[in-house]
């Protein structure tokens, strides 16, 4: 079988990343900072649909020393920035229900994409993602910063010596208290939750399991299989609060991943970030925890006996973005990583697939909650004709 066209591609070098910036809420102010401190890039463009925040982001760069954008207003201002000639990347900090078709056309007009999590709401916009990241050769990176956590390059290089022995299971998730935000005055907020977070499965899937599925190699060594997934309801179907969603993964080699949605109970934040082998286990939260083959380390000594294991180039940028003292270091590393790709011509660490099969999870444990928890098939993106056949020749 043909490798699929977007896996593992590499593109012409870039010696200097120019970047149009769109979208400057809160994301896209915070991209806009993140900047000042990554090398080889420059943020050529700015769109959003305030003026006030286009002179917010100019004013930012200057602040930094470095040019003021050339600024763009409007509904279709994204479209102008897509088609400008001296742009190499679109970054997208817009809505999550405009993500994808601002990276289709983005990509269609030859730019490569670095899109905020996550990258579609919905399965057909996965595969759009997937197809139009195949014929136009582009990168479609998905900003995952998860992935540049300490623990999960730590770990990655644990596993590649073994340490884990087979891996079994791992558990991730996003926890985060957010009642606060639903306060009277917030109408805004209730109306985002109702319309994002109340859809029945997990709509903020990428942080938990960007992580875990990079350890596993999937597409590349394992791939999701099925899951099974419940949304608890018990303060009412309608109530803003108490709408955990838990979902059971399997891959096809037989491992199994929980994965868990959490925003509106007292539970304090946490990714969980577990991984369990036949000989070793880790878990970063609430407490950091290693054992292996009857040794255990907790807390600062089991960062000590971690550290020594932040091996690698995004390892380097992690470390590095701490001794400058960044605001973010695994912002800092996965910015830095990706503008360090774009301009040496490798592969991202990140690609489409990995963008589709994360982010489908909203649309997958939606469907399978709906249901009472049926079992739902995951969408195989790395052979995507293969999967048309095959559903053609079932109806």
């Amino acid at each position: 079988m043909q490798q699929p066209l977007a896996l593992r591609m590499q593109c012409p070098p870039i010696p200097l990343v120019r970047i149009g910036l769109i979208g400057l809420g809160q994301r896209g102010m915070q991209t806009l900072q993140r900047y000042a401190f990554v090398k080889g890039a420059e943020i050529r463009c700015l769109a959003d649909l305030e003026q006030e925040r286009l002179d917010a982001g100019n004013d930012a760069l200057q602040e930094s020393g470095r040019p003021p954008a050339r600024p763009f207003i409007g509904k279709e201002a994204w479209r102008e920035v897509c088609r400008q000639q001296d742009i190499d990347l679109i970054y997208i900090c817009t809505d999550w229900n405009s993500h994808a078709e601002i990276a289709i056309e983005a990509m269609n007009c030859g730019k490569h994409v670095a899109v905020e999590v996550p990258a579609a709401t919905t399965i057909e916009e996965c595969r759009a993602l997937v197809k139009t990241a195949e014929q136009t050769r582009r990168h479609c990176f998905m900003t995952e910063n998860c992935c540049y956590d300490w623990f999960a390059l730590a770990t990655q290089t644990l596993h590649a010596k073994g340490y884990f022995g087979t891996i079994t299971h791992c558990e991730g998730a996003y926890i985060h208290d957010w009642r606060e935000l639903f306060s009277a005055e917030n109408d805004a907020a209730r109306t985002w939750y109702r319309s994002s977070c109340l859809h029945g499965g997990n709509p903020y899937p990428t942080h938990g399991i960007g992580p875990i599925a990079q350890l596993l190699g999937i597409h590349r060594k394992d791939r999701f299989k099925h899951l099974v997934s419940v949304t608890g309801q018990a303060a009412g179907k309608n109530s803003l609060l108490g709408h955990t969603n838990t979902s059971l993964i399997t891959t096809e080699s037989g491992i199994t991943v929980l994965l868990q949605f959490d925003g509106t109970t007292p539970r304090p934040y946490s990714r969980i970030q577990g991984i369990c082998g036949t000989q070793g286990f880790a878990q970063k939260y609430p407490l950091l925890h290693l054992q292996h083959e009857g040794k255990l380390h907790e807390g600062a000594e089991a960062e000590i006996f971690l550290q020594k294991y932040l091996k690698g180039h995004a390892a380097e940028l992690w470390l590095e973005g701490r001794s400058k003292g960044v605001p973010n270091e695994m912002n800092y590393a996965m910015d830095c990583r990706l503008i360090y790709c774009l301009q040496k011509g490798l592969p991202l660490d990140i690609d489409v697939y990995d963008a589709a099969e994360w982010s489908c999870l909203s649309e997958l444990t939606r469907l399978s909650a709906q249901q009472g928890g049926a079992l739902v098939e995951f969408p195989d993106f790395l052979n995507l004709s293969v999967e048309a056949d095959k559903n053609s020749d079932m109806t």
